[in-house]
């Protein structure tokens, strides 16, 4: 069924009509034959879907047209495992949001594209939705790597990219918001934690792009400053499966911690084996991991993970009001056998954050919406957070908790809030 709001009759037509009394029944008719006229040309030309402006919303009713938003993720490949629910938790915020009057009075239009755990291909995508698509904004992006490959293609269009991954640190852009954990947040935090209660000696395991490489670089640099000692590091590729070499050095070295920078598809067979190998179940060995959350455990296997470490800003089991809202809208929408995690948390408050900021700024301009952002609050997922003044990301809370047989963590420890600091002094 087609509606078709018409305001027929234009301020001539109006004059005509209040002056009837001197108006001829023939001139009358002339104007009731164009007014029909006019209804059958518009309904017919709406029913074509060809109705270009031929007609007038009355004044109120007019709708506003959608604010697009760009979605930038990998629905296949290697990191499609991280990636596709990212997706889902930042559709729900864009849904939730629109059933609530939308951006400034704008329902938000949300266009998905495909990265395919391909850096090149993020960088074509990025450029499409800009380009072709004039998006407001994008969420998207996991690894460092595809960030890496968008980062010049938002400087130089001018776009807005809301990233959700913890990662190395070591940037700042007038031209992406960062809303999860810098180094000083995550893996240096998580170095500290780990010397202090689990011992001084480290192992390290990575995938090879730069994010694992920069993290591992920083941890090492931690570990030596605190007085801890490095037994060395091993890189593999992204979507590698043979981990019989990594775990042959762990048991010659024997390390206290076992630090994971492992992404994507690759920590399936990574945990497999190392619990075949009895090292996860080793009560000498800490094995903590910087890119595994609940949604990760989900394809890795609950009973390969349990019993290991990983570093989180955000956490399912926590207890607060706006989780509560979050995982029970994210289950309700996707199924009660469906969990969430850091990276799904911190895209699905990257939309309200947008949000947000254009609401604060009265404006959809990248460069307003960057200036309304600054210590902009949020009551997240996660907690209580706001953006920094000056450099783009979020003050951030560093959780260590352990994985338990259903795949849920246990926290076990919580830092203060951490003022976010991307070009820390490590040594």
């Amino acid at each position: 069924m087609i509606y078709l709001r018409l305001q027929f009759c234009t301020e001539t037509q109006k004059r005509s009509l209040e002056s009837f009394s001197t108006k001829s029944f023939v001139e009358l008719k002339e104007i009731q034959m164009k007014r029909r006229e006019f209804v059958k040309t518009g309904i017919a030309a709406a029913v074509a879907g060809t109705v270009s402006a031929p007609y007038i919303w009355p004044r109120g009713v007019m709708a506003a047209p959608s604010v697009k938003m760009g979605i930038l993720h990998s629905l296949t490949g290697t990191i499609a495992i991280a990636e596709t629910s990212v997706v889902d938790a930042e559709m729900l915020a864009v849904e939730e949001i629109n059933a609530a009057g939308g951006v400034r009075g704008h329902q938000i239009e949300a266009i998905v594209e495909d990265g395919a755990s391909d850096w090149p291909t993020f960088a074509e995508k990025a450029r499409k939705l800009i380009g072709k698509d004039k998006v407001a904004a994008v969420q998207g992006c996991y690894t460092s790597a595809s960030r890496k490959a968008v980062l010049p293609v938002f400087e130089k269009m001018k776009g807005l990219l809301y990233y959700p991954t913890y990662y190395e640190g070591l940037e700042i852009s007038p031209n992406i918001m960062y809303t999860a954990q810098e180094a000083t947040q995550s893996s240096i935090a998580a170095t500290e934690w780990l010397f202090k209660e689990k011992g001084e000696t480290f192992y390290m395991v990575g995938s090879d792009y730069i994010w694992p490489r920069t993290t591992i670089k920083l941890s090492s640099m931690t570990l030596k400053r605190l007085g801890g000692k490095s037994l060395g590091d091993t890189f593999f590729p992204l979507g590698h499966i043979e981990w019989s070499s990594a775990i042959n050095k762990i048991k010659a070295t024997k390390p206290k911690v076992v630090l994971n920078c492992v992404v994507g598809g690759s920590n399936v067979a990574f945990f497999k084996q190392m619990k075949a190998a009895g090292i996860i179940d080793d009560p000498n060995i800490t094995v903590l991991s910087l890119a595994v959350s609940e949604e990760e455990v989900s394809g890795i296997g609950r009973e390969n993970a349990a019993g290991s470490l990983t570093l989180m800003g955000y956490f399912q089991s926590l207890d607060n009001p706006a989780n509560k809202r979050f995982v029970d809208g994210f289950k309700a929408k996707y199924g009660q056998n469906r969990v969430t995690g850091d990276t799904l948390a911190c895209g699905y408050t990257g939309v309200y954050l947008w949000k947000m900021a254009c609401e604060k700024a009265d404006s959809f301009a990248v460069e307003d919406v960057v200036a309304a952002s600054s210590e902009l609050p949020i009551e997240a997922p996660e907690g209580n957070v706001k953006f920094h003044k000056e450099n783009h990301h979020l003050w951030k809370y560093a959780r260590v908790g352990e994985f338990l047989p259903d795949g849920q963590v246990n926290m076990i420890y919580e830092s203060e809030l951490i003022e976010p600091d991307p070009f820390p002094k490590v040594v």
